[in-house]
C-alpha cells in the first residue's frame, strides 16, 4: 500500500466488461511532504476519490480479495481517502 494523489480521471467508453461501473483515476505516487514521486498510473477507484485528493493505494491480488472484486482485470485500486499525514 501507497500514497498517491490523484491528478484526473479516464474515460473509457470500451473496455472490459467487468470493468463497467468502476471510475477510473489518472494518480501519482508521493512521498509524506506530499512530494510527487514517480510518473503516472491508472486506479479502479473503490471508494470515491476526487482530483487533488491524497489517497490510499493497494496494488495487485489484494485488491481483489472480495467476492465482488475477484475475476475482475484490476491491478490498482483506490482503497482509502488521507484526511491527514502527521510525520
Amino acid at each position: 500500500m501507497y500514497m498517491c494523489k490523484v491528478i484526473g480521471t479516464i474515460v473509457a467508453t470500451r473496455k472490459e466488461e467487468s470493468l463497467v461501473g468502476y471510475k477510473l483515476m489518472l494518480v501519482k505516487r508521493v512521498n509524506a511532504k506530499e512530494e510527487i514521486k514517480g510518473g503516472e498510473e491508472v486506479a479502479a477507484d473503490y471508494v470515491g476519490a476526487g482530483i487533488g485528493d491524497y489517497v490510499l493505494v493497494g496494488r495487485g491480488s489484494s485488491v481483489r480479495v472480495k467476492d465482488d472484486k475477484k475475476g475482475v482485470p484490476v491491478d490498482l485500486a483506490i482503497i482509502g481517502i488521507i484526511d491527514t499525514i502527521d510525520t
